[in-house]
C-alpha cells in the first residue's frame, strides 16, 4: 500500500493521513485514531490495519524516527479483501463510502 492509498475506504482516509495523525497527535490508545477523519468507524474493515500502524508507531526504538511502517497489503488486494468482508456480513459501509470491490471472476 502506498501512502496516498485509502486505508479507511468508508471515510476516504489515506495511510498518510493516519501516519501524520499518529506522528503529530501521539494518540495513547488505538481507539483515538477514530479522531482522524472517522477512520475505523464505518464498516470496521480497516481496524486491524489501524491497530498495526498504531502498534508499529508505539514500538519504534528510535524516537527521532517519524515513519510509521506497518505491513499492509497492496491497494487492490486490500479493496478486494474488504469487498469479501462486507459481502460476508462483516460490516456495512456508510453512505458515501467507497463501494465494496466486486467478486473476482474465476
Amino acid at each position: 500500500m502506498q501512502p496516498d492509498d485509502e486505508l479507511c475506504l468508508c471515510f476516504h482516509v489515506t495511510q498518510r493521513k493516519v501516519a501524520n495523525y499518529i506522528r503529530i497527535e501521539k494518540p495513547r490508545r488505538v481507539a483515538q485514531l477514530a479522531d482522524c477523519y472517522g477512520a475505523g468507524t464505518g464498516c470496521g474493515w480497516c481496524r486491524p490495519f489501524l491497530e498495526r500502524m498504531f502498534t508499529a508507531a508505539q514500538a519504534k526504538a528510535d524516537p527521532n524516527d517519524t515513519s510509521v511502517a506497518a505491513e499492509l497489503p497492496e491497494a487492490g488486494d486490500y479493496a478486494r479483501q474488504r469487498g469479501a468482508y462486507v459481502r460476508a456480513g462483516g460490516g456495512t459501509p456508510p453512505p458515501g463510502a467507497t463501494p465494496p470491490a466486486p467478486e473476482e471472476s474465476i
